[in-house]
């Protein structure tokens, strides 16, 4: 399966292509873009297996990610969807997982919410679960709020795997 292209009303969520790599890999270099994700920059080389694992997903999945591209200009502003990435995480097994990631320059304008809004509202449509989870840095205040603006709830901290985390859980048709 691929990536369905979907619609907002400033982003065009479109299947990850080669076309969005060298700016999908300019911005995972970027220490602002990953100071919530993973602490350091990736090297060409991490982003490179990163990108093709998120392509990947809608394969072995039937979801996955998108890249999302500003609708007026076509550029890369960052990628997301739904995964699962076998992170060591009890609580994330067997369940779908929400993610997202702009670059620093689109930040404070609602792109995230609009854009995982559009997923969540494919996602309730087309995967067969009862819930979606997500996890975010305890210190990424802005992740948080967007969370729960597309009505994940907290449920738990968590230390396992890769470190200090919020798992938060969001009902089908949230």
């Amino acid at each position: 399966m691929q990536a369905p292209t979907l619609t907002t009303d400033r982003l065009i969520l479109a299947p990850l292509s080669l076309d969005h790599w060298e700016a999908y890999a300019a911005a995972w270099a970027n220490p602002q873009m990953t100071a919530f994700i993973g602490g350091q920059p990736r090297t060409r080389t991490e982003s490179w297996g990163k990108f093709l694992a998120a392509a990947a997903l809608w394969q072995f999945m039937g979801y996955g990610y998108w890249s999302f591209l500003d609708r007026a200009t076509g550029k890369f502003l960052g990628n997301g969807g739904l995964a699962s990435f076998e992170r060591g995480i009890a609580e994330l097994e067997g369940v779908p997982e929400a993610g997202w990631a702009f670059i620093p320059e689109a930040w404070g304008k609602g792109l995230a919410t609009e854009a995982m809004t559009a997923v969540l509202k494919w996602a309730d449509g087309h995967v067969e679960a009862p819930e979606v989870r997500c996890i975010i840095d305890p210190g990424n205040r802005a992740s948080r709020a967007v969370a729960e603006k597309l009505g994940f709830r907290f449920l738990q901290a968590s230390d396992e795997a890769i470190g200090r985390t919020e798992l938060f859980a969001r009902q089908r048709g949230g």
